[in-house]
């Protein structure tokens, strides 16, 4: 069995793990602020691009207002008296909730909406888009209208503008093709655009008429002389009411992924270090082949190609000496003599061989060819003299 965890060791990692959960629930659990003008104007946001202070400002005159972070499906199926603000929608409806959309206006609803992507939620409409918004500008109502009554000039900064006004659709301001205020109805409720969110934001709130044009859209929208129902949605701003949702709006998925790296990491390493041992198998540097090898290396390396024939001659001299009984310095024609006869094989074939192979053996340089063939011719006579076999017997 392995061994535990050193008492010490075990501390370390308590401690260690107590200062993680710490830095984890400080700096994983705080959502992201934005930036200095993140352009979104959400109720969360304090930013000058942010609308948190007109949302504030509606709680704060008893206006029935509330964020909205589902998606338009759930709106309630009494739409009459009920407002639906999409202030600068950061993303588009899919096709199921444009019909939702279409549905809550058709039962009496109004819908605000600001910014240029008002065609992805309502067809029937003839935007320019805008490449580059510049300054704020002020725009004046034209013709006037119950909606321009407080509020003759607003300042805005338009993400698009209106070209061509369709049946039933009514500019309040801007210019002829240049519209950045519309109406229509649809149904028993009505669509209300804006150019800009401007008038919602906390930097543009204060500017011209735009709180008066914001609170006179929300009164021409009641019903029956009782404030309306506002939902100001942050569903298309990327916001929902689930618990992950808000969770992935944080470092915690990175931290969490970097901890099941950390753990992935330590099961690892400790599977690697308790584990069997297991000796890796050694090649021997005495295997014959690497011997081979190594040896015939050497040789065409240094060019020695006399020395490998030296080393094959003396070694068929020695075992046919040893074999008949003759003296070691007995010389090649008394040896093939004396050998041939009693070994099967022609005297003068045999002195023939010895003699090549001594001349290359003293030889100072031998071409590798040569020196192969006369080195196989003496292996061969070996095992047709039947020496090679023999003395593979003696060694066993």
């Amino acid at each position: 069995m392995p061994p535990g965890i050193d008492p010490a060791d075990r501390k370390l990692l308590l401690i260690a793990g107590s200062v993680f959960l710490l830095l984890l629930s400080v700096f994983f659990f705080v959502p992201p602020e934005a930036g200095p003008d993140s352009g979104v104007p959400s109720t969360y946001s304090s930013t000058a691009g942010g609308a948190r202070a007109a949302f504030l400002l509606l709680q704060e005159m008893k206006y029935d207002v509330r964020r909205w972070e589902q998606p338009p499906s759930d709106l309630p199926q009494n739409a009459a008296g009920s407002v639906l603000i999409l202030a600068g929608p950061q993303m588009a409806p899919e096709p199921p909730e444009k019909d939702a959309l279409l549905q809550f206006v058709e039962r009496g609803g109004v819908v605000l909406l600001t910014g240029a992507l008002l065609e992805n939620f309502f067809a029937g409409t003839k935007l320019k888009i805008q490449p580059l918004p510049g300054e704020v500008q002020e725009f004046s109502a034209q013709p006037a209208s119950r909606y321009s009554r407080s509020a003759p000039k607003i300042a805005l900064r338009p993400l698009a503008h209106w070209t061509k006004l369709g049946a039933g659709q009514s500019a309040l301001y801007g210019e002829p093709g240049r519209s950045v205020v519309v109406i229509w109805r649809h149904g028993a409720g009505r669509i209300i655009w804006w150019a800009a969110a401007t008038p919602l934001t906390n930097a543009g709130i204060t500017r011209a008429d735009n709180l008066n044009l914001f609170l006179e859209t929300l009164r021409e929208s009641s019903a029956q002389n009782r404030p309306p129902q506002i939902y100001w949605d942050e569903y298309f701003h990327g916001q929902s009411n689930s618990l992950w949702a808000f969770f992935a709006k944080t470092p915690l998925p990175m931290g969490l992924l970097q901890i099941a790296l950390v753990v992935l990491a330590v099961f690892f390493t400790f599977s690697r270090r308790s584990g069997p041992v297991v000796k890796p198998a050694a090649v021997s540097r005495l295997a014959p082949l690497e011997f081979v090898d190594t040896l015939g290396a050497l040789y065409q390396r240094a060019g020695a190609s006399p020395a490998a024939v030296s080393v094959a001659y003396q070694k068929f001299r020695g075992l046919l000496t040893r074999q008949l009984r003759l003296p070691a310095a007995i010389s090649d024609n008394l040896l093939a003599q004396a050998a041939g006869p009693r070994l099967g094989q022609k005297p003068q074939d045999l002195a023939d061989v010895l003699q090549r192979a001594d001349a290359a053996a003293r030889a100072v340089k031998l071409a590798p060819a040569r020196a192969l063939e006369i080195v196989r011719e003496l292996e061969t006579l070996e095992q047709k003299i039947g020496l090679a076999k023999r003395t593979t017997q003696e060694r066993s």
